[in-house]
Order: structure tokens, then sequence, then C-alpha cells
């Protein structure tokens, strides 16, 4: 079986573990602070806080800009993992559904631009598979929102996905939004588990810094001047153990993330006539990550039975948040999304997938279902 996701680790992970566990620092330490360099100079940003989960990012994040006045709403969207939206209820805050815009899988930025109220807290994005949003498009939305209501509100980017992918030729987490990568088993850059907040200023940043460890400054003497803790914060840190494997696989990522890319660009070439399916968009000024390779297409219970009794596994991966039972007083009408959810489906498009591989996938795919 041609699996869907595997776990990319780098040969030098073991060993900077056993280090690290040798030394008696395995809690947040210089492992940490060394992570952290190395993924601002990548990001081009200098306001990163690592975390114990993009999870644990998402809803720090919130939490820094959510305000003191219950009952705010935050915008988002149902086709991602639930931990996006769950993050948002956590913060004792609203949900408001939007569309998703079936040629990305992404928000509907149309559908978004017409339910930003003064209500309207934060906006949660999902650059789904790795293809990033429109950036420019949401800036010009937020303006218009911020003249006719004086108030513009905060995005957060939920960048699970997309760990390499850039905008315009900027990484992700360099636009002035917050943003939130995941360094999870399976992503591009794995920690064992693990994720990144990043910021766009001083203040935010500090703040983060602060309440990812109780609130409490880490940097003080807390034994000869104990610091006061204004305000309380959560134990979301993330460990030199962790750090220790994400450094190992810095540069490793990047071959993964080539692979990944490379896959891709086959599947492009291969699969955009097959008919009965449908890619998703390409722009160039979006260059995707392609954690999954998306898909839609008719059918699909044949299509899945006839890719895995090819032994090929495939997966929807993300199920609408929607239809769950906690999600009952937000639900409402969502056309886009009602169309991807009968017909997404991803191929294994990662690093262990070889050139026979791929081609026995596209010739499976070819062969009909």
């Amino acid at each position: 079986m041609i699996p869907l996701f595997k776990v990319p680790m780098s040969a030098q992970a073991p060993d900077a573990v056993a280090k690290v566990v040798a030394s008696g620092q395995v809690g947040q330490g210089a492992k940490v602070k060394q992570f952290e360099d190395e993924l601002s100079a990548r990001i081009g940003n200098p306001y990163v806080a690592t975390v114990s989960s993009a999870t644990a990012g998402l809803h720090l994040a919130l939490h820094l800009v959510k305000g003191s006045e219950p009952g705010g709403e935050v915008l988002s969207t149902a086709m991602t993992m639930e931990a996006t939206n769950w993050a948002i209820v956590a913060n004792g805050l609203h949900i408001r559904w939007v569309d998703v815009d079936p040629a990305t899988v992404n928000v509907d930025l149309d559908d978004l631009a017409r339910k930003i109220t003064p209500r309207t807290r934060a906006i949660m994005i999902v650059h789904f598979a790795g293809y990033p949003v429109d950036l420019t498009r949401l800036d010009e939305i937020l303006d218009k929102a911020e003249s006719t209501y004086g108030h513009r509100p905060v995005v957060i980017e939920d960048c699970a996905h997309a760990w390499g992918a850039t905008y315009r030729g900027a990484p992700l987490g360099s636009h002035g939004n917050i943003a939130v990568f995941s360094f999870q088993a399976v992503k591009h850059l794995t920690c064992g588990d693990g994720g990144l907040l990043v910021l766009p200023n001083e203040e935010l940043h500090r703040r983060a810094k602060l309440l990812r460890w109780f609130g409490i400054d880490r940097e003080g003497d807390r034994l000869r001047n104990p610091p006061d803790v204004a305000e309380w914060g959560f134990k979301f840190h993330m460990t030199d153990i962790n750090a220790s494997i994400g450094l190992a696989n810095l540069t490793y990522a990047e071959d993964v993330l080539a692979r990944h890319r490379a896959n891709a660009a086959y599947y492009d070439s291969q699969l955009a006539a097959v008919p009965g399916l449908r890619l998703t968009e390409r722009d160039p000024d979006r260059e995707c990550s392609f954690w999954i390779y998306p898909m839609k297409v008719e059918n699909r219970n044949a299509f899945v039975k006839r890719l895995d009794e090819a032994g090929v596994m495939v997966s929807q991966v993300h199920m609408r948040n929607d239809v769950h039972s906690c999600m009952r007083e937000y639900r409402s009408i969502l056309p886009g999304v009602d169309q991807v959810d009968k017909q997404l489906i991803c191929i294994p498009v990662g690093w262990w997938v070889s050139d026979e591989s791929r081609e026995k996938i596209v010739d499976t795919i070819k062969a009909g279902w």
C-alpha cells in the first residue's frame, strides 16, 4: 500500500535527542532558543515563539487578540482540521462560517467580505494543502472594513499545511498577520509534535513568550527576585527534546518539501485532462507546499474503491467541521462547502512517493473508476 502520510525524520535526529536527554536540560532551554533563531531567519520575521503544538498556537493567538468583551465573533472555514475551530470556542468566541471557493478549498473571499461586521473580532484563514490565500485581496477587504466600521479584524493564518509556502515570493508568516505553523509528526518539518506562533509586532511577541509559560518571565531570577505575573497564561511551551528534533530536521525538510512539489508537478501535468476529475487552482504568485494533493472527483466512492484495490491510500483528510453536533448553533448555508465535501479526495504526494509509485497512481486514475 502506498501510504498517504509518513513521518519525515532525519538520520541525525536520534543522536540529537540523546544528547539533550543526557544533558539534563530537557525542558525549554538553549535548544528552543536556537530553533527559534533558525526559524526566524527562514521566515524573515524576528517575532517567533515556539509552542507545544499548532493547536496551542491557535489558542494562544486568539487569547492574545480577543479583548475583554465577551461574545466576539470569528470568521472561519468549516473545511479544516477541527483544531482550527475548537480554538475559537475554547476562547469563548463565536464562529461565523465563511464558505469556501471550490477552486482552491480556501475561504471564499467574496463571502468573507460580506460577513465582516462590527462584531468580527478576528478572521481565521487556512492555507489549505499549503496553497496560500490571496493575501493582497484579503488586505483590500480589511481596508474597506476598517473604513466602514472603524475597526480592522485581526487575521490569524493557520499555516499547519504550509511550511515553506510563499505568497509573491515571501514566506508565509512575513505578511503582517499572526501565523501559526504545525510541526506535528507527518508535517514537512516535524519536531515529533510542536508548533510555531509568528507575530506581527514586538508587543504581541513579548506577551506570547510570557503567556506560553503561565505568564511567568523565564528570563528573570525567580529565586532571588520572583517576578510578578501581570497576566496569567498557559503551559504551551516547547521542550528542548522537541526542538532538537526540529533542528535536526530543518535542512532535511527542504528536501522533503522539494519532493512534495516535484510529485505535485508530475500530477499536474498528467491529470489535468482526466474526465471526471478537477485539479485545484494554480497561481504563480502563490507557491504551494503541497502537504497534501487535493482534487475533486465525480463518484468519489468508486474512485476510493479503485485506488484501494490498486494499493493506493487516499482520503478526504479533513471533514467539514460544521456537521458536528457541538457546532449545531453555528450552522449556516455553505454551497461551496457542500460541493467540495462531496468530491474532495487527496492522493499520496509526499517524499516517500517514488517515480515508479507516482506513475502507478496516475495510470490507475487514468484507467477510470
